[in-house]
């Protein structure tokens, strides 16, 4: 299983981080030891003090795919999910500062949040999704799958140009925006269409 992510894909996200809006799509890899347990707590890793909660919505793809057409993508895929992309953002600044990728930031261990999976068909267009991120019970992030600068089958398209789609493997679109630092004791919990499909404690 394999991580994709899309950077940069939410206009006022773009605008909030002060970066240079993309011409396509912006794509890196997370590694599955990111992933964090189920049940479990997210522990803010040492070598960051500024770690930001980035909630997006998830598709979990579910056939090998390969230069897959704009109008086939939506055969790839059933499940809707939603996570959060931890990302630390002090180093993640250094190193884009010196133009270094960006793993450490966003592959350590933990940095990643799967929650609940959701069938397509509960959705009655895939394009309208509305969901938010809850930091101690108040509202953090909202977005919509509307504002998306590029939509899910156009993402999926776009990737697998580059890597061959897997069973298994789970692609984050992009988040709103709204980021902000976590800190010891805070709550997280983030919802689709008023649907809680994580929640986990920081330590």
């Amino acid at each position: 299983m394999k991580i994709i992510c899309i950077g940069r894909n939410y206009t006022a996200h773009i605008e909030e981080l002060q970066n240079e809006r993309p011409e396509e799509p912006v794509v890196f890899i997370k590694p599955d030891s990111s992933v964090l347990p189920k049940e479990q707590d997210f522990y803010i890793p040492e070598f960051s003090n500024d770690v930001h909660y980035e909630v997006e919505v998830l598709v979990k793809i579910k056939k090998v795919g390969k230069h897959i057409e704009p109008e086939f993508a939506k055969n790839y895929y059933d499940e809707i999910g939603l996570g959060i992309d931890f990302t630390a953002r002090d180093l993640q600044q250094k190193l884009k500062e010196k133009g270094l990728p960006w793993e450490k930031a966003k592959g350590f261990d933990g940095a990643t949040v799967v929650g609940k999976w959701l069938p397509k068909t509960n959705f009655k267009n895939i394009d309208d999704i509305n969901f938010c991120l809850l930091k101690n019970n108040k509202t953090v992030q909202t977005g919509n799958t509307s504002l998306m600068l590029w939509k899910i089958d156009e993402i999926i398209a776009y990737v697998s140009t580059f890597f061959t789609l897997k069973k298994g493997d789970i692609i984050f679109t992009g988040t709103p925006s709204g980021v902000g630092k976590i800190e010891t004791n805070d709550y997280l919990s983030g919802t689709i269409e008023g649907e809680e499909l994580f929640n986990l404690n920081i330590k």
